[in-house]
């Protein structure tokens, strides 16, 4: 069985080889490809958190409740969420995870039961997706990408260990790794269930702006309306607007009412 340094050192690679992938595919920022690379690597030793070992799951647990609050930032502040709102939703996600998710974990499954699965590494990529809200599909998606293909780099590499190559036989353990079905059928039950809510709540997911052109000048919305130099037409000045007439043409209008400090209670 490949050990904690084996998991992470591969999963790194193979992070460092998305990140690069995506900057030269799809010009996407440095900034969002290290992540992404970073999250490949983080979710290589996801699967280890049924591992009665303490390394691998309390290296992953600390890293997500680090992480997942400050992801999850940008989506409360879709919704309206105040800095200090945030901090206050922040705080207790980050004790539920560090000090509630490991009891959880190493309570309720067993070593390589569903989380050595295939369904929990489309599990992986859901709560990526859902938690790595960037505002943008190209994003969104390639950063759930990352967690997804971290989390089976796991579970290759365990299906290699598997492999007894100087006696030409199978282990054991062969099989348990890259299968969708567990020894128990509750867990096997759980796993889907859960698997088919998460797929609920990224379907539901907000409509977002499709590939955007900062981040993929190759790929141009289909549906985004084109506008040519001079064929956008400005509203119609109303009563209590006045219109000004530019060198080009354009009717742009200006209000006559100003604001006074009176309007604004925080002035």
């Amino acid at each position: 069985m490949p050990g904690f340094h084996t998991h992470i050192t591969v999963s790194t690679a193979v992070g460092i080889g998305y990140a690069v992938w995506g900057g030269t595919m799809y010009d996407l920022p440095f900034t969002t490809c290290a992540l992404a690379g970073g999250l490949c690597s983080i979710a290589g030793i996801m699967p280890d958190l049924d591992s009665d070992s303490g390394t691998p799951s309390r290296e992953t647990i600390a890293f997500a409740a680090a992480v997942i609050p400050m992801l999850v930032f940008n989506k409360l502040q879709v919704y309206g969420l105040t800095i200090e709102q945030m901090v206050l939703f922040g705080a207790p996600m980050y004790l539920l995870i560090r000090f509630g998710l490991g009891t959880i974990f190493k309570s309720a499954s067993v070593h390589r039961g569903m989380f050595h699965s295939i369904p929990a590494a489309a599990i992986a990529g859901l709560i990526g997706y859902l938690v790595c809200d960037s505002g943008a599909h190209l994003v969104h998606t390639y950063k759930a990408i990352a967690v997804a293909l971290g989390y089976l780099v796991h579970l290759v590499l365990d299906e290699i260990w598997s492999i007894d190559v100087h006696e030409g036989r199978l282990k054991k353990s062969f099989g348990t790794a890259l299968k969708f079905f567990g020894d128990n059928p509750s867990s096997t039950l759980m796993t889907y269930c859960f698997l088919c809510l998460l797929m609920m709540f990224a379907a539901n997911e907000r409509g977002q702006p499709p590939t955007p052109t900062a981040y993929a000048r190759r790929h141009v919305d289909p549906n985004a309306p084109v506008v040519t130099p001079g064929s956008y037409q400005y509203p119609v000045p109303t009563p209590n607007q006045s219109a000004t007439r530019t060198p080009d043409g354009w009717q742009r209008p200006r209000t006559t009412s100003r604001r006074t400090r009176l309007d604004d209670p925080w002035q």
